[in-house]
């Protein structure tokens, strides 16, 4: 859905570790008009890994984005994801 450039990085990963929240929430609206499935939601926005293996959260969190961090994990209940998805995901 989103093209990484070539340290395989989408927009999202950058508007999340630079805390530019007015653009995650414009690519989220942009992808739910787009009527994506909620896996792919999960899977190409919240779960997307870097070259780096990180995730928008692992951005976020590095850079003391509180406030990015509370949206995403917001958007993750909103899509349902698994705590034990998140786990393995975040937490390596």
């Amino acid at each position: 859905m989103l093209s990484k450039n070539e340290s395989k990085e989408t927009t999202w990963h950058k508007a999340a570790g630079r805390g530019e929240l007015d653009i995650l929430e414009k690519l989220w609206d942009w992808a739910k008009e787009l009527q994506l499935k909620p896996e792919d939601l999960r899977n190409e926005l919240l779960l997307s890994n870097d070259k780096s293996k990180e995730t928008a959260w692992h951005k976020a969190a590095r850079r003391d984005k509180v406030e990015i961090l509370e949206k995403l994990w917001y958007w993750a209940k909103e899509l349902q994801l698994k705590p034990d998805k998140l786990r393995n995901e975040l937490f390596l």
